[in-house]
This record gives C-alpha cells, structure tokens and sequence, in this order.
C-alpha cells in the first residue's frame, strides 16, 4: 500500500505539472500547445507504468507521455463529446483542478525552510548573504545592515548561484524569482537556469527539449515571476543559477520553490484533528461557506451586512449568540475584524475557520465553546477589504507579491480613521483645566463628514457599525510579521517613533501578552525573524504601535478614543498570503490565541446604572475610574463593562442631571467580571426641568450631542456617495441590448 499511495502521488503531482506547462508554459521557446517532450525523466515514466500494473488505478498522465498526439488534437477529440454546459464551465473546472493538484512552496517566504537549508555562492556580505534570498522578504530604510533584502552575489558572472536543500526527496516543478528590495538599489535576475541534484556535489540542469532551459526572470524589484520546470525533476537540492541580470544592478534575487516532498512514513507531519475548509476563499466561497455555517447552526449564529465596498462587494459579518440579532442586558460585545488589507489572507481564512469551530464545537457540547457562546455576542468580519482581496486571489498566494490587494481604490484603511489622538492631545495642551477636556467619546473632525473627504466606503461603514453596537473588545487582524500591538498607534509631535502608552497601557499589554503567548510561533524562542525586526528578544513579541512606527488614523486608536472598545492590532505571520497547504497548521497555531483572546472580554467589572425612582437604566451615563484617565459610557439600557487588570478601584457613575456616585469595586485574576452597578438619584435641578418638561426625555450631555450630530453628518454624507456610486455603476453596466448584440 504504501508502494502504491507514493505511485498515486506521484502521477498526481505529474499530470498537475504537465498540464500547467502544456497550457501556460512560462519557458523560452516552448509553444502552449507544444507536447510532452518524449525523452521525459524516464523513472517517472517507469512509476507511472508500473503504478498501472498494480493497481486498477489509471493515471491520466500516463497516455499525454507515451501518445503521439499533440495536446491540441486530444482536445480537439475530447470536444466533440461535450454537452454545451461542460464546455461552458471547463475553464473553471480546469483551473480548479490545476490549482488543487499543483505542488506547494517548500516555504523560503514562510520560514518552514530554515536557513540552514540556504547556501550561495559568495556574497557581497552577510546583509546580502543567502538567508535573504526568500520571496517577499524586506529590508531595512538603510542598505548596508545584516538585514538587507535579497541574496546578491559577489561577482557579476554566469557562475554564482543559490541553493535550497529541502532536506529529503523531491518533486521540483517550479521557481517563483523576485528582485531585491531596496528603495536605493536597483538589482534584479532578468534570466536564469535550474539545476538538481541529490548530493550537492552532481548536479543535472533543467532540459527545454535537448537544450538547457532558460527561465525568464524579473524585470523590475517587486513583481514575481513564475518559472516552471517543462519537465518535474526529482532531487533533494535546487540551484538557481543566474544568466543574466539588470545591466545597472548586481546579481540579486529573492525565491520561492515549488515542490511537493516524496512521502516518508517515518516522518509524518502532525495535521489538525479539526476537519475545517482549510483553503482560500473567494467572496462567493465565502459567501457560501458562511451560509453553510449558518445552516449547520441556525439557533447562534446570524449574517449581516454592516454596508458595500467600492466595488459593491458586501461586508457580511457572521454574528454568534445564544441569542443572536439582540443585545442582552449585561453580555458583552466582541468582534474580529480581517482583511483590512486585502492580500493579508490568513487572518480571513481564521475567522471563516472559527466560525465552523464554533458551530461545530458548539452542536458537540464543547463546555469551553457553549460557556463562550452564551455569556458573550461575538461579530466576525472576515473581509472589509473584498476588493483588495479578489485582486490578490487572482493572481494566487505567490504571485500577488508584498502590496497587490492592499489598497481599497487606492486608500490603506489602515490610517483612514480620523485621528482623534492629536485632537485630544492639542486640546489638553491649551486647557487651563486639563482634567475637564474629554479623554473618550471624541466625536468626528468636522472636516470627516464632507463627501469630498477621502475615506473609503469601507471605513465609513465600519465607523457606522462601531455606533450601533457598543463594543467591548475587538481585535484586527493583519500579515505580514510576527507581533501583537496596542494603542497608541500615533506619536505625539509627530515624530516617526517613539513609546506613546494609552491610560491602559497595563491592561492592554496584558491582552497582548494573551495572544503572543499562547501564538505557537510567537511562542516559539527559536523562530527566525520575519524580515529585520527582533520583536521577540527586544519586546517579548508585543509593543506599543507607535513605538513600532507612527500611524495617525489607526482603527485601534479610533476604537479606544470614539467608542468603548480597546482593540489590538495582530500581526499573524510572516507570509502575507500563506499557500493553502499552510492553512492547517496556522489554524492550529493560532486557535487556542483566538478563543483565548475572546474571554478576555470577561475581565473588568461590568454593571447598570439605574435611575433611583424609575428603576430604569441610564444611557451615556459616565464610568470614571481613579488614577485612569480613560472612561467609558453605559449602553442604551444603562449597562456597561470596564475592562481592568486585577485590583480595587474607586469607579465613579455620573450622567447628566444627576448626583455622582462613587463605590470600590474589587476585580479578581479568574476571566470573571466582578459585578459593580449603581442607583443615580436627580439634581433638584433636573427635577426641576423634568416638571416643565413634563417627564420627556432629558438632553443628553454637551459631549454625547457632538458626537452624535457629527455620526449624523458622516451618515448623511456616506448615503449620497452610495446612491452616487450605484448611479455611476449602473451606468457602466452594458444595456439588455447591448448584451445581445
């Protein structure tokens, strides 16, 4: 069996590879329609027969090797049987297919190749040596350190190449080649060759028919290019051997390698017991996938959609309660927003993945999960940027490179946020009185609400989402390194980098320290670096974002300054776009983090604030803590949470038209929220008001009335451009007679 399972194998990694080269052939001189060379690496041919021997299984790349038919003529035999709808859907069933069956990256921009396994020719120095030589990788702002951003040989000739070991038998069949980043240099590999061996001492260079092949390499620093092998070569290393390069620049080059390793008993690899999608989803997969999880679990869960990309894409968010579409008096609100950026896939593929945890967990009885579905309302938005996402899907996990997706019509929501920090910061600065200028509830800049003001569609609906539910605790998800940050994420006086801790600085290290802590990578203490920053022996894998480098406009910020909610930034891996065959083991290095993260929302305190005669709640009402220059108002009901780290504290309620009341509230170490209410009673005054009125509703106080008339402007302004939008977008649509014709 086990014979026959390496056979299997064998001929699926091979029709994969000899269908991508007849179809989209990326070498010099080989035609599309071109066959199968008939001098193909005869061990395969051997495999292929003798796998036909022993088994009823017949492999389908067997007969493209051994017929004289071109694969033109196959095909063209192969239509006259097919029923119009299968020739409507074969290039989607063919592109499918291709992308399932293809080897994956044996992991130089994922780091699973270490760099051990790296070895060059001479370097121009260690900044430069071969451990930089992997996809993606960045440099520095300065050219010169050990952490530059590619592998750069020494001497500009045919001779100097760079070598991977992947360790065990292997399926080569292809290479993905980049330039070196740099915003001073200009080096790329504009051709190349590939060599195998199985020694490192013997090597065989890659055949086009009888001649070497030549692979086309980059033409500028940032695209990558994808090589492959007209033929897949079996081996244990791989050289990559530059031809020529920029005529100004040096022989530098960043690489991926594709490759499926041959199978070993003895070694297997751990995969998760948690049977989950574990694949890339465009937005109608996901759309489905969600649907599908809402099916399984129609009593917890609910779709929403909070508003529409730039290109009309809908942001749908997959809400989790034992109660879902109500806000519970007392149950807080969390949520988990990805894809900010649009080519920083995984965090997406997680929150798609919890979702079906929690379904599924759920329907099992799952203590943990049934605990965590009835005491909390949980929002996951897997994509605010669709657009950014689709664009970088299309071109795949290795080919999208470092930016393509990031943008939503060229804006990084990233800092789209208003930036409140300086807002609040220039106020305190002029206050005679500082303690009297507001540390919370900052309402928008007037300049925001315009509909000339650049804010992509996204933000807007995000902000609007963030007014209707009063969330507690929130995290984004991001890609692209290895750490976890917390406000503030901008700088005081604008400098590019420096410490700028929030009032909660305690408490929002603690919930970065959660998350990095129980990360199996962060956690790991002998991970490499990403690219040049040591965020684990320097900062133990956390760090204030502005210490990180400035961010005027982060959601973090806003989060923490407009609403109630604390939210941290989480960068979940070093790949911004990990191949689908990673999605497993991140799932599980990032599962324990993301449920652990959620019960977080149960530290603190949380309690109502009631009117003494009517019972009834207070809304907006304050909740002051000592020694914290930070508050937070109650919800629409009166109920509020405060998140703290263990302790006494004095807590103040106040509202508008009524006594302040102080108490201490005692918060334990369990994930447990100690229960601290008060009872307001009315000023004389607003007693006084409340006979005039005749009991109508009181005014709200100066703070809450400016924040909600800008939110007001901000809708206003958010409706014309959608109603624009849809204007213009059915405009471009073409006509019914158009479409005839």
């Amino acid at each position: 069996m086990a014979r026959l399972a390496l056979f299997v194998w064998f001929s699926l990694a091979l029709e994969a590879q000899v269908t991508n080269s007849l179809l989209n052939n990326e070498i010099k001189g080989i035609n599309k329609t071109e066959q199968m060379p008939k001098n193909t690496n005869a061990s395969i041919i051997h495999a292929l027969n003798d796998l036909n021997e022993i088994s009823d299984f017949k492999t389908t790349a067997a007969p493209v090797l051994s017929n004289n038919k071109t694969m033109t003529e196959t095909q063209t035999l192969q239509e006259r049987d097919k029923k119009p709808e299968d020739k409507a859907h074969q290039s989607e069933r063919a592109g499918t297919r291709l992308r399932e069956l293809a080897c994956p990256p044996l992991g130089l921009e994922s780091l699973r190749v270490r760099d051990s396994q790296l070895s060059a020719s001479p370097s121009q120095r260690t900044g430069l040596g071969p451990q930089r030589g992997r996809l993606n990788i960045q440099s520095g702002l300065d050219d010169g350190d050990e952490y530059d951003g590619a592998w750069c040989a020494s001497v500009k000739d045919r001779n100097q190449w760079l070598q991977v070991d992947a360790l065990r038998p292997t399926l080569f069949t292809g290479v993905i080649l980049q330039g070196r980043n740099s915003i001073w240099s200009w080096d790329w590999v504009e051709s190349y060759k590939v060599q195998i061996s199985n020694d490192s001492e013997t090597w065989t260079t890659c055949m086009n028919g009888t001649v070497e092949a030549v692979f086309k390499g980059n033409n500028d620093l940032e695209t990558p290019v994808l090589g492959r092998l007209p033929v897949p070569m079996v081996g244990q290393f791989l050289r990559i051997n530059p031809q020529s390069w920029f005529i100004n620049g040096s022989v530098c080059l960043r690489a991926e390698v594709l490759g499926c390793p041959l199978p070993d008993p003895d070694h297997l690899e751990p995969v998760t017991t948690d049977h989950l999608d574990f694949r890339h989803h465009n937005y109608n997969e996901m759309r489905k996938l969600m649907k599908e999880v809402h099916d399984q679990c129609p009593d917890i869960t609910r779709i929403y959609t909070i508003g529409k990309s730039d290109a009309g894409l809908k942001l749908y968010v997959m809400e989790i309660s034992d109660n879902p579409g109500k806000h519970e008096l007392g149950e807080p609100e969390f949520r988990y927003v990805a894809g900010m950026h649009g080519n920083e896939v995984l965090g997406r593929e997680l929150v798609l993945n919890l979702m079906q945890y929690i379904c599924r967990e759920y329907k099992k009885n799952n203590e943990r999960i049934v605990r965590l579905v009835k005491l909390t309302r949980i929002h996951l938005l897997p994509s605010m940027n669709p657009d950014g996402y689709e664009r970088a899907y299309e071109k795949g996990s290795e080919l999208s490179g470092w930016a393509e997706g990031r943008y939503s019509d060229g804006i990084d929501m990233n800092h789209n946020f208003p930036d409140l920090n300086n807002i609040m910061w220039d106020e305190k600065e002029m206050a005679v009185d500082k303690s009297k200028v507001s540390n919370h509830y900052i309402p928008l800049p007037e300049y925001y609400t315009f509909e000339n003001a650049t804010i992509a569609p996204e933000t807007r609906a995000v902000i609007s989402w963030m007014q209707v539910i009063p969330f507690v605790l929130s995290a984004n998800l991001h890609g692209g390194e290895l750490v976890v940050t917390y406000p503030y994420d901008c700088t005081r006086n604008w400098v590019p980098q420096a410490d700028t801790p929030p009032p909660d600085e305690g408490f929002f290290r603690w919930l970065a320290m959660v998350y990095a802590s129980s990360n199996r990578v962060m956690a790991n203490p002998d991970r490499r670096l990403c690219h040049y920053e040591d965020f684990q022996t320097q900062h133990n894998n956390i760090i204030n974002g502005a210490d990180w480098h400035t961010l005027p406009g982060s959601m973090n910020d806003f989060s923490y300054l407009h609403t109630n909610c604390f939210e941290v930034t989480v960068e979940l891996s070093c790949d911004k776009f990990p191949h689908a065959s990673e999605l497993p083991v991140e799932w599980e290095n990032n599962k324990e983090s993301l449920l652990l993260y959620m019960e977080q929302v149960h530290r603190g305190i949380k309690g109502l604030v009631r009117d003494k005669e009517t019972k009834a709640g207070i809304s907006d009402a304050i909740i002051k803590v000592k020694d914290l220059d930070h508050d937070v108002r109650t919800a629409a009901d009166g109920d509020f949470w405060r998140l703290l780290n263990p302790g006494e504290y004095a807590v103040t309620a106040w509202a508008e038209g009524y006594f302040p009341s102080t108490r201490k509230c005692q918060v334990g170490p369990e994930p447990r929220p100690s229960l601290c209410g008060f009872v307001l009673t009315k000023t004389p005054q607003q007693r006084a008001l409340d006979a005039r009125t005749k009991g109508k509703k009181s005014a709200k106080d100066l703070q809450v009335r400016l924040r909600d008339e800008q939110v007001r402007k901000l809708r206003v302004s958010t409706k014309r451009l959608n109603q624009r939008r849809m204007r213009q977008q059915k405009k471009s649509q073409p006509t019914r007679a158009q479409r005839k014709r």
